[in-house]
């Protein structure tokens, strides 16, 4: 079940082939954890998840459902059909799987707040059991929700519809709801939120923020004076500069080898602007290594 704290959309790691490389996404997802995330998300934006395939995914569900992080571990379903989410989640929930991040559809421009709600009642109909964290994204889906439209589907679905990423931020400020979780999509917006009470963060960067977010996050918790903050702000902002995926694999691509492959149309960031990203992390004082503060 997921709970208040600091999470990453995890990155997926793939073959040269362009197939999905389980283990090292695995171990990816177990490294960050290390490091200070309270858990990930697979199959998020970040991860990929419109270009990977359904059978991969569900290759990928039954791997994890056994791992000894797998409390730790939930799901996005990163698809456009209707009937594909509806069998990913059918699928993850037999291996007893509750919890998944699923955005709008995409592609189709115009949507409406009726129409969000019955691709959303659908998918409850089919999984009465399911916990639904809905994903606000309008710069990749095309549809912004309101306050409205999240307050109808929690009124409508007390028990399935258990909170909202909110990578639109238009709602983090003011959208408050009884035993609703509410994490903004940056961790340069996770000090604020937790100020107006909102649950932490789900966040791209955070594959590499992980322990400075975390820093932040325990510092606001246990009522010390933040430290980290400005510099977790700065690191941020310097990877929205670029495209975030081939940002964060091209960065980590300096260390490991693994991180080079991505699914066309991403690639990695031209050699100069790579460079540019670095020089400005190293005057950022970033070092994604760094240990957890006592």
């Amino acid at each position: 079940m997921i709970k208040k704290g600091i999470y990453a959309a995890s990155l997926s790691v793939l073959n040269e082939n362009g197939t999905l490389n389980i283990n090292e996404t695995i171990l990816h997802a177990e490294s960050a954890i290390r490091s200070g995330l309270h858990g990930v998300f697979f199959f998020g934006s970040t991860g990929q998840s419109q270009l990977i395939s359904i059978n991969e995914k569900k290759e990928f569900i039954a791997k994890i459902a056994s791992h000894k992080l797998r409390k730790q571990f939930f799901l996005g379903t990163g698809c456009n059909s209707l009937n594909d989410n509806i069998d990913l989640v059918k699928y993850a929930m037999e291996y007893d799987f509750r919890d998944f991040l699923i955005m709008p559809p995409a592609y189709y421009k115009g949507n409406t707040d009726e129409g969000v709600f019955e691709f959303y009642k659908k998918i409850i109909t089919a999984t009465p059991k399911v916990k639904i964290i809905l994903y606000n994204f309008e710069k990749l889906s095309g549809y912004k929700f309101s306050a409205e439209a999240v307050t109808k589907l929690v009124k409508a679905f007390p028990d399935n519809i258990i909170g909202c990423k909110d990578s639109s931020y238009n709602l983090f400020e003011t959208l408050k709801l009884p035993n609703f979780l509410m994490f903004p999509g940056s961790e340069a917006k996770l000090l604020k939120g937790l100020k107006l009470g909102c649950s932490g963060c789900i966040s791209a960067v955070t594959n590499v923020t992980h322990s400075l977010a975390r820093k932040v996050f325990d510092d606001f918790e246990n009522k010390k004076e933040q430290s980290k903050n400005e510099q977790l702000i700065n690191v941020r902002e310097t990877f929205d500069q670029y495209n975030l995926i081939s940002a964060l694999h091209s960065y980590l691509s300096l260390s490991h080898d693994k991180y080079k492959h991505l699914l066309p149309p991403l690639v990695l960031l031209p050699e100069e602007k790579c460079k540019e990203l670095v020089s400005k992390l190293e005057g950022l004082k970033f070092n994604p290594q760094e240990n957890l503060a006592a």
